[in-house]
């Protein structure tokens, strides 16, 4: 196959919709000589900061020399954006022969995967075909019955936080949550949690599922109280009694730079990860769609805030940012998304509100949205296209000299950026 008809196969295979179990996944593995037991993986599961945490870890990983593979989703702009090697998007070559190898696999199958299982299938198969040495790998949904947790011996497993999310599929408490989070614990194999956004009983559900199974439990331990300072430069913050920063701005990022130091101690049992490359790999990291800065004149930021959790770390990072002043927004949710508290948070914050829909299945209609934020007290108003709403968002917080900031749903980024850059 070349990229396209790789591309192609790919979203064909979303047309099987989505399947319980993993069962497939385990037989595709099986059937391509389990790529994945070829390198070490750090398995990552958890409600918010997979991304944040994974791309650190990724970026620390290769300042320390290796040669480093990273999964996760969503795809925000292409294929390709699931799979980098040391912090680089692969190349359309590198992902279409990966694809050729699990697809003719996978069509040989009775019971053909799905979409996500053949994404899983061909992260691992592609970090062993380009050798790499270790591969931080991304839970897509929750995580014992997730395509990626086909391992029996993980490197390290983490999981970042346990928060209400995904509630239809995982359950609606955050210890029923967390026993599918802590799925990815595996016999004997090392863990790290981060407790400051976990709950007692979920973490209470964690330390049982890692005492059945031996597995060494490391809680990270808290940042600093009152060490952190925010800027729209990077974060900085006191952790184990040494300052630390890293280049991702955002209120919760040093609570995932936390984690990847905890993490990061852990792996020295077994990794030579030298002091310089852990401060060069935090220092220097870059990350698509969280609360990304995609202009300075007037600010034009992208946040993946979605669900309660994420988007009250959007509101404490815009009060940090631009104190009493005034932003505007453009939004688009998915429809399974609890959005009815919007109004109340952002009330002080938001101007004026431009609601899109995103283009996915699940998005929520744009007029809906809108209505939300004006029966809540904050001027709305809904746009058929997403160009359309961009345009007018952008040309709203230009005339009133304030940052535009964009969220809702990491579906909304490729649709909204290639709009932003039309009004450049």
């Amino acid at each position: 196959m070349n990229y396209r008809e790789a591309a192609d196969y790919l979203k064909s295979a979303a047309q099987r919709g989505s399947k319980l179990g993993l069962e497939r996944v385990t037989e595709l593995m099986q059937r391509l000589h389990a790529p994945h037991e070829q390198y070490g993986v750090i398995h990552l599961a958890g409600t918010n900061g997979k991304g944040s945490v994974g791309v650190m870890l990724s970026s620390v990983l290769t300042k320390a020399g290796y040669r480093v593979g990273h999964f996760s989703s969503p795809a925000l702009t292409s294929p390709l954006d699931y799979f980098r090697i040391n912090g680089e998007t692969v190349t359309e070559n590198q992902f279409a022969q990966a694809i050729t190898e699990v697809a003719a696999q996978a069509e040989q199958m009775a019971d053909l995967p799905t979409e996500f299982e053949i994404l899983a299938a061909t992260a691992y198969t592609l970090f062993a075909q380009e050798n790499c040495e270790l591969a931080v790998i991304e839970c897509c949904m929750g995580g014992d019955s997730d395509c990626t947790n086909v391992l029996a011996k993980p490197l390290l497993s983490i999981i970042t936080n346990v928060q209400l999310d995904h509630m239809q599929f995982l359950g609606s408490t955050t210890a029923e949550i967390a026993a599918h989070k802590a799925g990815i614990i595996k016999a004997n194999c090392p863990v790290v949690v981060n407790p400051a956004s976990t709950d007692a009983q979920a973490l209470s559900v964690i330390r049982q599922r890692a005492d059945d199974l031996k597995a060494p439990l490391t809680l990270v331990t808290p940042v600093e109280p009152d060490s952190v300072t925010l800027s729209l430069d990077g974060t900085q913050f006191r952790w184990a009694g040494e300052h630390w920063r890293t280049a991702l701005p955002g209120a919760y990022q040093a609570e995932n730079a936390a984690t990847v130091l905890q993490t990061v101690d852990v792996l020295r049992r077994s990794l030579s990860i030298p002091d310089e490359a852990l401060r060069e790999g935090l220092g220097s990291v870059r990350w698509q769609g969280r609360f990304e800065i995609l202009q300075r004149d007037p600010f034009v930021i992208f946040d993946g805030a979605h669900n309660p959790d994420g988007i009250r770390q959007l509101k404490t990072c815009l009060d940090a940012y631009f104190g009493t002043q005034k932003c505007a927004a453009l939004v688009g949710v998915m429809a399974d998304k609890d959005y009815s508290g919007y109004p109340a948070l952002f009330a002080d914050r938001f101007s004026f509100v431009h609601t899109v829909k995103p283009d996915n299945p699940r998005a929520l209609d744009a007029q809906t949205l809108a209505d939300v934020f004006a029966n809540g007290g904050i001027p709305a108003a809904a746009f058929a296209t997403v160009d359309e709403g961009t345009a007018a968002a952008y040309s709203y917080a230009k005339s009133h000299k304030m940052p535009l900031i964009v969220f809702g749903s990491l579906y909304l980024y490729r649709e909204f950026c290639e709009a932003f850059r039309k009004n450049l």
